[in-house]
């Protein structure tokens, strides 16, 4: 079985590939500037771009992990989630309040998808 690794680095890889399986690192905003809702847009169109990119889609999403910078944006974090996830095809799901990297990033999510 072999582990297909792409746009790796020394720390990690972006997207990570085994036996049907894409593993995505966890992905911030693209302007962490931005409040709360903006910066789970941008953050969901990263993982867009990654899934597409591995030959998946949001459709085959089997579990995310969604890290808040505080819990206070629980609600507006999920309006943007809820309109993103199609109906139907919610993943298993975790979402906990955790130091972020850098303090102005305020969400970041690690999602492991099926490959189409």
């Amino acid at each position: 079985m072999t582990i297909e690794r792409q746009q790796t680095g020394q720390r990690m890889s972006r997207i990570v590939k085994h036996n049907g399986t894409i593993y995505l690192c966890g992905q911030v905003c693209k302007d962490a500037t931005q409040d709360i809702t903006e910066q789970t847009i941008t953050m969901l169109e990263k993982v867009d771009e990654l899934l597409q990119e591995a030959g998946s889609d949001r459709e085959h999403l089997l579990s995310a992990t969604i890290y808040l910078n505080t819990m206070a944006d629980f609600t507006a974090m999920n309006a943007v989630w809820d309109a993103w996830v199609p109906e139907g095809h919610a993943p298993a799901r975790a979402c906990v309040e955790a130091a972020m990297a850098r303090p102005e990033l305020l969400v970041e999510i690690s999602v492991v998808a099926a490959e189409i």
